[in-house]
């Protein structure tokens, strides 16, 4: 071999090597992640039951438990939250939450209006398209707001209600869902929520609470009882609750994978073990299991495993629903009464008192074993899991109490809250909204509160 050829060869083999090195790293380095139809279509079908949660869902549950004169304009506070919302969430809710982090207190606006919101992988689920991801989270944000509605029910003037709910929106619910999922200080403290704990159900229960003391009792109450008007109905909302929970916490997996088969068994493990706490408790205080306390136990067990749906195991899932449903029956029927205020539909009760237990709980009971993603909880040797929930607990309510109450004495400063007395006592339905739910027994009845010299008051 001549000293040119061999000159030659040598970074001809060196280049080949180089070639053969860079092939192998390209056949063994993992590809990015596509879409994947199987999460996208488990993802749309969620969003669309997390939707139906609120309408017909929430929207039933709630109707049935008001009186007749009030039962339009509870239907109301849900259907019309699903358009509110959902248009505000589109055009500043999504980015204040999901955008980028900003000193770990809310999202940039980089997606102000939706842009830069396309068809690509999500940030967080980059099986799933961003846009999609933006959707389901935009229904959880409406639930939220409708949900507090249960603790003013009957008694909110109806432009009231609208401002107060793009407020709390953008005050409450945007930053403290980017605080927990979207990169900020809870998230990076190691608080787990799975599918929103501290972000729907302890933000909105103590709201709730803030709201009901600061807009005031409802006429005659408590001296006169207001009851259900249509349990039956209150029945068919909590199963459809029930039904679409399922989109709730299962599909908070963005994915069709294991994680959301152990959320699915969780979720419906806790919410009956919730019915049977419930109505534990009741048949021993009241001597009778009722229907209404079936129901609430189910809903409170439902909220009790929100945030450890895809942490905990399905033992410790029927240990979180049983607790809640027995926590919660003792927060309407024991905390409520011996304080007096009136929160009319017991959100605090439910899904204040449920969402505090179940994100405490989470901090005793998750197991890594399960959820690689989570951390061990006191049960499983870790301590500091717990006293992270707490902190989580604290951040949500303490957000959810001073902007709430900041917001309604701002908004009572410039314009009434309530309707006057009359239009209350005539109920909202008429007064508010020119409507009759149920007309032909307003028109039936006429001669009957003649005849017998008096009606139904409410």
């Amino acid at each position: 071999m001549t000293k040119a050829s061999f000159h030659w060869r040598l970074p001809a083999a060196f280049l080949l090597v180089i070639a053969a090195a860079s092939t192998a790293y390209a056949q063994s380095a993992p590809e990015p992640p596509k879409l994947d139809t199987g999460d996208t279509a488990w993802l749309l079908m969620s969003t669309a039951l997390v939707i139906m949660m609120t309408a017909p869902g929430l929207a039933l549950f709630y109707g049935g438990l008001v009186r007749r004169i009030n039962f339009l304009s509870t239907l109301m506070h849900s259907v019309f939250a699903l358009c509110l919302i959902s248009v505000a969430w589109v055009l500043w809710g999504y980015t204040l939450s999901f955008g980028t982090d900003v000193a770990g207190l809310t999202g940039g606006l980089n997606f102000l209006f939706f842009r830069g919101v396309g068809q690509e992988g999500a940030p967080l689920a980059a099986t799933i398209p961003h846009l999609l991801f933006a959707m389901y989270q935009g229904a959880f944000a409406v639930i939220t707001v409708a949900l507090i509605s249960g603790a003013y029910a009957e008694r909110i003037r109806f432009p009231a209600y609208i401002l107060f709910s793009l407020l709390w929106l953008t005050i409450v619910y945007a930053p403290l869902a980017h605080w927990v999922w979207g990169g900020g200080w809870i998230q990076q403290f190691g608080a787990l929520d799975f599918a929103g704990g501290t972000v729907v159900h302890i933000s909105s229960g103590v709201s709730a609470l803030v709201a009901a003391l600061i807009i005031g009792k409802r006429y005659n109450y408590p001296r006169q009882v207001f009851p259900p008007h249509n349990l039956g109905m209150t029945v068919i909302g909590a199963a459809l609750l029930w039904f679409g929970w399922f989109g709730f916490n299962v599909g908070s997996a963005l994915a069709a994978n294991g994680l959301a088969a152990l959320a699915f068994a969780t979720t419906h493990s806790a919410a009956a073990a919730g019915g049977l706490g419930w109505i534990a408790v009741e048949w021993i205080h009241r001597g009778k299991p009722t229907v209404l306390g079936v129901v609430s136990g189910v809903v409170a067990g439902l909220v009790a495993i929100t945030p450890g749906a895809g942490f905990v195991t399905v033992p410790s899932a029927l240990i979180m629903g049983l607790g809640g449903g027995a926590i919660c029956y003792l927060g309407v029927n024991w905390l409520k009464p011996r304080f007096g205020y009136d929160d009319a539909l017991d959100v605090f009760g439910v899904h204040g008192l449920g969402g505090t237990w179940g994100a405490l709980a989470t901090g005793i009971f998750s197991a890594k074993a399960v959820n690689p993603a989570g951390d061990d909880g006191l049960l499983h040797g870790n301590a500091s899991q717990l006293t992270e929930q707490i902190a989580g607990v604290l951040g949500a309510a303490g957000l959810a109490a001073i902007a709430t109450a900041a917001i309604l004495y701002a908004l009572k400063a410039v314009m009434d809250l309530r309707p006057s007395k009359d239009d209350e006592l005539m109920g909202l339905d008429l007064s508010v909204h020119g409507e009759d739910a149920y007309s032909y027994l307003a028109s039936s009845g006429a001669g009957m509160m003649h005849r017998s010299g008096h009606g139904d008051e409410g």
